[in-house]
């Protein structure tokens, strides 16, 4: 684990890992807070990095500090839950059977429900010497036997970071002369993006969509775009980014949503309720490694479905669709307001 001033969750992410881990590998980059201190409580393996704006070169560091056969990494505001950590022990017991497996991780909840999920590399064999790469969004490029487990790390953040951190280390980098990679610029542009630099953020991803890179991340690029150009009033392109998406694999739920409200927008209800229906109806290929936003292929095209039903006046179709919704969020204020007017249309 590589940490700075996390005196606020260190202890909780401490005490999950305890449940599994064989040592403890705290690496500090420059905490000036009780984060060492606490860490102190639950091993004696705690190193100091001089940060140099480079998270692989941190994550290396401390990889270089593990003696056992297996290595996981955890972030300070990772949390495993008790049956997730009985799965990671279960895996150590499979260990001679696999070089890299990836868990789950879920980065955004509604309530406790993740909706927000993708497979991380999360413990490789040692033996393998694999490296971190890349300054910001680091990653190990895996190989040898893998095996995917369903055991999730869930990042359970409890106050948000510094919006613009990435953007001023790759911003660093570029301006030593250092050479972005295909993913390091798919993850720029989206950093431009979040910081709302929608010209900027446009031009680095459509360069990133006209050269080498990851398939999976082509097709967020475009979704990312959209975003952009709607941002930039540039309606035209926003829907021919989404539509550019399909260029790249199987369409995604939240393109097939996003389609699905243009044309409520523009009053083509038939159209709307099509691209709705496939959302519904797509299958959602985790294990692609891609991010998997389970509201897009769920909840919303229900919920949608049940609203362009009702325009329709098919109050049995929308009342149904509601339903649907219903069966994945309960609580939530849309359906129950729906299920209380369908009641009284029903009676």
């Amino acid at each position: 684990m590589i940490v700075k001033d996390e005196e606020e969750v260190i202890e909780r992410s401490l005490s999950c890992a305890s449940l599994f881990a064989d040592e403890i590998i705290i690496v500090d980059t420059g905490s000036a807070d009780k984060t060492v201190e606490l860490a102190k409580k639950f091993t004696d393996n705690i190193y100091t990095f001089d940060w140099c704006d480079d998270f692989s070169a941190a994550r290396n560091f401390s990889f270089s500090k593990a003696a056992c056969d297996l290595i996981m990494w955890l972030d300070a505001d990772d949390v495993v839950e008790e049956g997730d950590a009985r799965k990671i022990v279960a895996l150590k017991e499979q260990m001679k059977d696999f070089d890299v497996a990836f868990l789950l991780y879920a980065a955004a909840f509604d309530g406790e429900r993740p909706v927000f999920t993708y497979f991380r590399e999360r413990i490789v064999r040692r033996s393998l010497g694999l490296k971190w790469q890349g300054a910001v969004h680091e990653a190990i490029t895996p190989c040898g036997r893998i095996l995917y487990s369903d055991a999730t790390i869930r990042h359970k953040k409890i106050r948000p970071s510094d919006p613009a951190r990435n953007l001023r280390i790759y911003r660093k980098l570029i301006s030593s002369g250092g050479k972005l990679s295909p993913r390091d610029k798919f993850y720029y542009g989206r950093e431009l993006m979040f910081n709302r630099l929608y010209t900027e953020s446009a031009a680095v991803l459509e360069d990133f969509l006209n050269g080498d890179g990851w398939s999976e991340n082509k097709c967020e690029a475009c979704l990312n775009l959209h975003a952009v150009y709607t941002e930039l009033g540039d309606g035209d392109l926003a829907l021919k980014s989404l539509l550019r998406s399909f260029a790249y694999g199987m369409p995604k739920s939240r393109a097939c949503c996003l389609l699905g409200e243009i044309f409520a927008r523009k009053g083509d209800l038939s159209a709307a309720i099509f691209w709705y229906k496939t959302a519904a109806n797509l299958p959602q290929n985790i294990k692609s490694g891609a991010f998997v936003e389970e509201d897009f292929s769920g909840f919303i095209p229900f919920i949608q479905l049940c609203v362009l039903y009702d325009r329709l006046g098919d109050i049995d179709k929308a009342n149904y669709y509601n339903e649907l919704a219903g069966g994945i969020k309960p609580d939530d204020v849309s359906y129950l307001h729906n299920k209380r007017y369908f009641e009284s249309k029903l009676k």
